[in-house]
C-alpha cells in the first residue's frame, strides 16, 4: 500500500491566530486537503494554543466523521493529563506522542525510551484502552536497541523524526547518509512488528527517496513544507503533488 499523507494544519492555524478573525478557516483547509485525497489530518494542540486551539478539535472531528469517514484524525503532543483528556474526548484514530517541552517552537527530537519506558507504557496502555492507535516520536539514527525499547512500551508505531534529513536540502552526500540511518531504524522497527510513520521538514523534493528506501512507510505527516507550497500552488494541487511524491497514483 502506498505511503499515506496526513496534512498537518498547525501552520494554517498559526496564520489564523495572527488576527482576531476566523480566517483562514482551519476546517475549510482540512476539507480541501481531504477532498484532494489526503488520508487524514494532523494537529498538535500545544498548551498555549499558539496554533491549533482546543476548540478546533471537535470541529475537525466532526468534519471527518460527517464528510470523510474513511479519513483519520491524528493528534500529536506531549502526554500531560490535559492532553490525554483532550484525546479521550476527541477520539482520534491515532495519537502521536512527542517528548516536547511546552516552550519548544517545534518537535526536534525523539523519545529517550530507556528513561521514559515505564511512563510511556502507562500512557500507551491508557490510550489503547480507548481504541486509539499510538505512535511514538523516535530519532532515526539507526539505533536498533532504541527501537526495541520503543516496542516494549506497547506502541503500535514509531514516527521517524526526519528533521536532520530535511535539513540536508543543499547537501546530497549528507542526505544520503541521513536517509540510510532512517532506513535502518525503519528496518529494525518493521522487523519487530512496529509500523513506521515519518515527519518533519519533508518536501515534494525529498519524499521520493525516503519512500524508496522505506517502501513500507505507512504515513507521513507534513505541515510546514506543504503549507509553504500551498501559497504557490493552492492547497488542493499541493496535496496532489505530495501524494505523487509519496508514490500514490493520482
Amino acid at each position: 500500500m502506498p505511503t499515506q499523507l496526513s496534512v498537518n494544519l498547525n501552520a494554517i492555524a498559526m496564520l489564523r491566530n495572527r488576527r482576531d478573525l476566523p480566517w483562514p478557516d482551519v476546517a475549510d483547509f482540512g476539507r480541501i486537503a481531504l477532498d484532494a485525497g489526503a488520508s487524514g489530518l494532523t494537529v498538535h494542540p500545544r498548551p498555549d494554543q499558539r496554533h491549533i486551539r482546543f476548540s478546533d478539535l471537535p470541529v475537525l472531528r466532526a468534519l471527518i466523521d460527517d464528510q470523510f469517514p474513511d479519513a483519520e484524525f491524528n493528534i500529536e503532543g506531549y502526554p500531560t493529563e490535559d492532553f490525554l483528556a483532550l484525546c479521550e474526548a476527541t477520539e482520534p484514530e491515532q495519537v502521536t506522542l512527542v517528548p516536547d517541552d511546552p516552550s519548544q517552537a517545534t518537535s526536534d527530537h525523539g523519545w529517550d525510551f530507556e528513561k521514559h519506558r515505564d511512563f510511556l507504557k502507562t500512557v500507551v496502555a491508557r490510550l489503547k484502552r480507548s481504541g486509539m492507535r499510538v505512535s511514538l516520536f523516535a530519532d532515526g539514527d539507526g539505533n536498533a536497541e532504541r527501537v526495541r525499547l520503543a516496542k516494549e512500551t506497547g506502541a503500535d508505531r514509531i514516527e521517524l523524526y526526519t528533521g536532520p534529513y530535511g535539513g540536508c536540502f543543499d547537501d546530497p552526500e549528507r542526505a544520503a547518509k541521513e536517509i540510510e540511518l532512517l532506513g535502518k531504524t525503519a528496518d529494525a522497527a518493521l522487523a519487530l512488528g512496529l509500523g513506521v510513520n515519518a515527519g518533519h521538514d519533508l518536501t515534494v523534493a525529498n519524499l521520493p527517496a525516503l519512500v524508496k528506501r522505506i517502501p513500507r512507510l505507512a504515513e507521513v505527516s507534513i505541515g510546514h513544507g506543504l503549507t509553504a507550497d500551498a501559497l504557490e500552488y493552492g492547497m488542493a494541487e499541493t496535496v496532489r503533488r505530495f501524494r505523487k511524491a509519496c508514490g500514490q497514483t493520482i
